[in-house]
């Protein structure tokens, strides 16, 4: 039987720490990973194109890693051949599209899946040049008195908007964005000199670091508007379902309970958790829970001006940074049209640690307490010692944080946005009427898969993964079946770090059950989201829940991933 094979992991030393200390990126550590073969696909675009190797084969090749074989990537015979190749392409002139040079992936990036890394200054840089060659934009020209509109069809789309090229991950967009090469012997890749924009032709003199070449099997084609000049917002879509959703403000003190303590998420019993998932007139357990007077605050604490500003936004951009665990990334102004940072709010949370150390590295708030487009909002008694679960708040409750809202975007604070956001929420959302937005994981596809894997890498402690797994087993969850013609989602494992959704009432109550499957067991919220949104489909068979999972290489093309601080730079826990 599948489930006893996972049982193990019982009696160890493990503890509940935080999380995050033991997050590594899954690739680092599975077998050979391949997006083409995991899902048995190749590009077939790649006829008479020079492939370069992926990035940080160098590094592997030569044992720099200090671990062990991470890839079985071949050797550096094969690099140099590869490498000659390009070189000589470049002297006849024969350059590929994706043009730059190759770099020598950093052997301690917890995060590298083929992404490049950046230099944590050259954010700001990109965010200066923005500013100074707007014009230049090749993905987005709205312009400056763009407005949003309203439809009167469910179209949405103007007749001529789609753009006729495809849009591929790290293709014209990123390709844009200066990067540090790091190549053998390559003491003067690094200097000044004349690029011209891909977009319109123009020559612009700018100091900026040469581009590095894009791995190909991450591309993924997507068809974007041309410009948000011809966008406009969708009328309220009446298949959504309709019902009124309230939360639960205060919880009073249960009577004979002496040691009862107020929590953010409150204290949820069983027949609350269950009847919680059906999706009609209610008022529910969704965090910002404050006790009765007289006892400690529950936490989340903000601002007044802050919870003013964020109750004015119609269209949230947001992430988060608590325990000092990332750098801040500054979205690629390039492609953010005028009417996005018109009529768009981006936030950015972080602790106080958090803010002191930004501020200690030169990042300077301007007088409405912005660094570039975020909006710094600190976060004040934070409900948990975990900064893992920490950040689950303000990813799946933006509803609650941006209560005027109609629709947000979360980004992982390991992402860079790559795209304007009005582009973003009519590809996923707007052209084919979904409320919510969200990729399937890169490699796994089921629980089964997912559990084993946070067990083998630590991830949590797994007696508490145990215990999960098994509720949810007993409450009817079964082994994703990709061959079932029937089965509701492409995959039960999403990737996470990205979603896009419509404040709907369906799409705020998956949004709370998630976080309060999230606060009742383990912050890994890969293991829970199939079952809360199986189970939320289960239980109201008559109200459809219009869900995206979209491919992991689409998120990929609209944000890039950058690796974590390094660990002598976090605070784990709070003080």
């Amino acid at each position: 039987m599948a489930f006893k094979e996972l049982r193990f992991g019982h009696l160890t030393n493990g503890s509940g720490r935080d999380s995050r200390d033991w997050d590594r990126d899954d690739r680092r550590r599975d077998d050979d990973y391949s997006e083409e073969e995991a899902t048995g696909r190749k590009s077939g675009n790649d006829s008479g194109k020079i492939k370069l190797p992926e990035e940080g084969t160098a590094e592997r090749a030569q044992g720099k890693s200090g671990s062990g074989r991470l890839y079985n990537e071949g050797g550096r015979k094969e690099l140099d051949s590869y490498r000659k190749k390009y070189e000589d392409s470049l002297n006849n002139g024969a350059r590929a599209r994706d043009d730059g040079r190759m770099e020598q992936a950093n052997p301690f990036d917890e995060y590298d899946d083929g992404f490049d890394e950046q230099d944590e200054h050259e954010d700001l840089r990109d965010e200066g040049e923005h500013w100074a060659h707007s014009s230049d934009s090749e993905v987005v020209s709205g312009g400056a008195g763009d407005e949003i509109g309203r439809w009167s069809d469910a179209g949405g789309v103007r007749k001529g908007a789609l753009s006729n090229s495809n849009v591929k991950a790290f293709g014209e967009v990123s390709s844009n964005v200066g990067r540090q090469s790091q190549m053998e012997g390559g003491d003067g890749v690094g200097g000044a000199g004349r690029e011209s924009s891909s977009g319109s032709g123009k020559k612009v003199e700018l100091k900026r670091k040469p581009k590095h070449h894009k791995s190909s099997r991450s591309s993924c084609e997507m068809k974007f508007l041309d410009s948000t000049a011809l966008l406009v917002e969708p009328l309220e879509n009446k298949k959504f379902s309709r019902f009124s959703l309230q939360y639960v403000e205060i919880e009073e003190r249960p009577s004979g309970t002496e040691d009862w303590e107020p929590r953010f998420a409150g204290h949820q019993s069983p027949r609350e958790r269950e009847h919680s998932y059906y999706a009609h007139d209610q008022k529910i357990n969704c965090g910002f829970i404050k006790g009765p007077p007289g006892l400690r605050n529950t936490g989340f604490d903000l601002a007044e001006d802050d919870i003013k500003y964020m109750s004015s936004c119609h269209i949230a951009v947001s992430s988060c940074i608590f325990g000092n665990s990332d750098h801040l990334r500054t979205p690629y102004l390039k492609t953010i049209s005028r009417q996005s940072r018109k009529n768009v709010c981006f936030i950015m949370f972080v602790d106080e640690i958090t803010l002191q150390t930004l501020l200690s590295e030169g990042q300077k708030m301007d007088s409405t307490g912005s660094i570039g487009l975020w909006k710094i909002v600190v976060v004040h008694n934070l409900p948990y010692p975990d900064m893992r679960r920490v950040g689950k708040i303000p990813k799946f409750l933006t509803h609650r944080l941006f209560p005027s809202a109609r629709y947000s975007i979360w980004l992982d604070s390991k992402l860079r946005l790559q795209n304007d956001p009005f582009l973003i929420l009519e590809y996923f959302l707007w052209r084919r009427g979904y409320e919510y937005a969200i990729s399937n994981h890169y490699d796994r596809h089921c629980v089964w898969e997912e559990v084993a894997q946070n067990k083998k890498l630590n991830k949590y402690n797994h007696t508490v993964i145990d215990q999960q797994f098994e509720f949810y087993q007993s409450d009817g969850l079964k082994q994703f079946d990709p061959s079932d013609p029937n089965k509701l989602l492409p995959s039960y494992v999403p990737e996470g770090s990205f979603i896009v959704r419509a404040h709907t009432p369906m799409s705020n109550l998956f949004s709370c059950l998630w976080f309060n499957e999230v606060d009742h067991w383990t912050p890994r919220d890969q293991l829970s989201f199939a079952y809360t949104y199986l189970k939320l489909r289960r239980k109201n068979p008559d109200k459809n829940f219009h869900l995206n999972m979209f491919k992991d290489c689409e998120r990929r093309s609209i944000a890039k991933l950058f690796r974590h601080r390094a660990e002598d730079r976090r605070n784990i826990s709070i003080q």
